[in-house]
């Protein structure tokens, strides 16, 4: 029979008995301590996020986490990721996040989980759909993160997919899920709507139950608690390696003035980075001796990031800087966690596991290997043509209107729009402005680059049409903003009208492009290319290249590796059709792009890479990519600071 609790426990969790045994979680507020299948408990997590993680390595990160001496993982959901397209989930894949919560279980670490809807962590729109920014769907003056009609009925039904298929995995039912988090640092959003909050919780609880034990996270602050926390749900915080854990823990005490002290987001991995900024660097030796500090303080913890992984594809989010500028992150999501994001340990990672051996009750677990990584060499390039040459080759639909529509309301949500308005008369030199191009416009006259837009910096420049001249702007989504009350100004591509001295400029084509699949059309089509863009010359940009190679045939199968992209100077990068992301090595700090072995064809089959090049290439002189055993993300930049 299960030990029957006092009053003084309430409980979180319903007992159950599976396979014979009791499981329970809940919380004994007398004693301020968790209670796990009656005994007290606390968790010692690190954060590791299942989509920044290729799944062929979910098992050796998971491993490495439990090795390091941790009994939890926290990982988010992430809504953008899971529903590309309007109310069409997938599960499948990387985004089976099911099968990565049971591997967990089975490697023996219990699980946190934070299913937003809102999750910030640097991702394109805080994990937000891009699609709640698409008229057809939500009114164009929603707020956000507020218990708007449109809004809270997106949710919902998002819900309703997600959480059933959570249900079984919590750990009263015989799963690793504890406990749940509602939102993400709601009371540093300016709406501070309780009734939104009031909403999402009776939301999970309709689909999870009443015993699962619900958490908000804010930080250390009055301000962030009395907007963020909400009856019925514990009350957590979160803070870096320098903050003293008593004057942080008084403010969660002064909102949950009983339970377990709790740091969800302990900072072992440094602040975000930003094209333009330098890496952010923290010292190994204060993380461990601030984590062996607060574990002495008795708190519960979890370290955020314990590996960062890596923003393939366009997941990269942006934040709002000075004036109207954003800054944009990288596509690695590695600043310095215990783990790199290709799973090798730091020096961090074993400072930390010594600390947390001293806190943990079990044997001292032999460290898993790092994965092999291979440097495949030089791979050469071959100019395909200028965008313009396989425009129709990598085009979904062509859309037309009278005035600019915005990526969203074409339904091209990601990545690269082409706006095309063919001149109607003859304009002498005047300015030409472009109100509200998101993020990075160039400007090409009949396949001549007139100049860069960029968002928050430069907004017009000078341009001569003649009538009949093709006026080109490819426009670069650089991913939406993703933390702050800008997130609700977050559609893409053109937002404004296109203006040449007092003339509106009327009728335009919008071609939406997709890349990731496109080398065989693009084979197939075999582009004539034009004067001047021909293999022996500098070629315009924007332009694509092709290349291929085989792995050596002593590899019995794929290894990991990265890319240098120096002496490239700014574009996106696929292999076999892989998005593997942005690259921006003239900028920095990242250098290299990591390719994880998944991403890779064995021998004797042939590996296509595709380069979309928007500035400058590096041929013919040295047009070719290397493949490298070693990563280089903290190049020094002196752009921004």
């Amino acid at each position: 029979m299960p030990r029957s609790l006092t009053a003084s426990v309430v409980v979180a969790g319903l007992l159950v008995v599976v396979g014979g045994q009791t499981r329970s979680f809940t919380i004994d507020y007398s004693k301020d301590t968790f209670v796990k299948d009656g005994e007290a408990f606390r968790y010692i997590s690190g954060s590791i996020h299942y989509t920044r993680v290729p799944r062929v390595h979910w098992k050796d990160r998971l491993m490495k986490i439990y090795a390091a001496g941790l009994n939890t993982i926290q990982t988010y959901v992430p809504w953008n990721l899971h529903q590309r397209q309007p109310f069409q989930s997938n599960f499948s894949g990387n985004l089976d996040f099911v099968s990565f919560v049971k591997l967990a279980q089975d490697v023996g670490l219990l699980v946190i989980l934070r299913p937003g809807p809102y999750t910030d962590a640097g991702w394109d729109f805080g994990g937000l759909p891009a699609w709640l920014m698409e008229s057809q769907y939500v009114n164009r003056n929603i707020v956000l993160r507020s218990n708007n009609t449109d809004y809270i009925a997106a949710v919902a039904r998002w819900f309703a997919d997600l959480l059933p298929r959570v249900q079984p995995l919590l750990y009263n039912n015989g799963g690793p899920i504890i406990s749940v988090q509602v939102e993400n640092e709601y009371g540093s959003y300016f709406a501070c709507d309780h009734d939104y909050l009031r909403t999402l919780r009776d939301i999970m609880r309709s689909h999870l139950g009443d015993d699962i034990l619900l958490f908000t996270t804010d930080g250390p602050g009055a301000g962030f608690l009395r907007c963020g926390t909400l009856e019925g749900l514990y009350a957590t915080i979160d803070f870096g390696l320098t903050d003293s854990p008593e004057k942080m823990f008084a403010a969660q005490r002064q909102f949950q003035p009983h339970g377990p002290l709790v740091c969800s987001e302990f900072y072992v991995e440094s602040p975000l980075d930003y094209w333009g900024y330098n890496h952010s660097n923290q010292s190994p030796q204060q993380a461990a001796e601030s984590l062996d500090l607060l574990l002495a303080y008795g708190a519960n913890v979890n370290m955020y990031m314990f590996e960062g992984g890596t923003n393939f594809g366009y997941t990269s989010g942006s934040l709002s800087g000075s004036g109207s500028k954003v800054k944009v992150a990288t596509t690695t999501y590695d600043h310095g966690a215990p783990m790199s994001e290709a799973g090798d340990l730091r020096e961090k990672y074993h400072a930390i596991r010594k600390v947390v051996y001293k806190y943990v009750k079990r044997p001292v677990e032999p460290v898993p290997p790092d994965t092999v990584k291979f440097a495949y060499g030089q791979v050469g390039m071959k100019l395909v043509g200028h965008i313009l040459d396989v425009l129709p080759s990598v085009t979904l639909r062509p859309v037309m209107s009278v005035y600019p529509l915005c990526m969203e309301d074409i339904h091209q949500y990601y990545g690269f729009t082409l706006y095309r308005h063919v001149s109607e008369k003859s304009h002498v030199s005047q300015e030409l402005w472009v109100d509200g191009v998101r993020d990075r416009g160039y400007v090409i006259i009949n396949k001549v680059m007139q100049g860069i837009l960029v968002r928050g910096e430069t907004t017009h420049l000078n341009v001569i049409l003649h009538k009949g001249d093709n006026l080109d702007i490819l426009v670069e989504n650089q991913g939406r903003i993703f933390y702050g009350n800008d997130i609700n100004k977050n559609q893409k591509g053109i937002v404004g009208n296109v203006t040449l001295g007092e003339v509106v400029l009327q009728h335009w084509t919008m071609f939406p492009l997709s890349l990731a699949n496109s080398s065989a059309h693009i084979r197939s089509s075999k582009p004539r290319l034009q004067a001047g863009s021909d293999t022996n010359r500098t070629p315009l940009t924007p332009s694509l290249y092709m290349g291929t190679f085989t792995l050596p045939s002593s590899l019995s199968q794929p290894l990991d590796t990265y890319v240098d992209m120096r002496p490239w100077h700014k574009g996106q990068l696929f292999i076999n059709g892989n998005n593997v992301g942005g690259y921006w090595p003239t900028l920095g700090p990242q250098v290299t792009l990591y390719v994880p072995l998944s991403f890779l064809k064995p021998h004797p089959a042939s590996n296509t890479v595709l380069a979309f090049e928007l500035e400058s290439a590096p041929c013919p002189h040295a047009c070719s990519i290397h493949f490298v055993d070693q990563p280089f993300i903290n190049k020094t930049v002196n752009t921004f600071n």
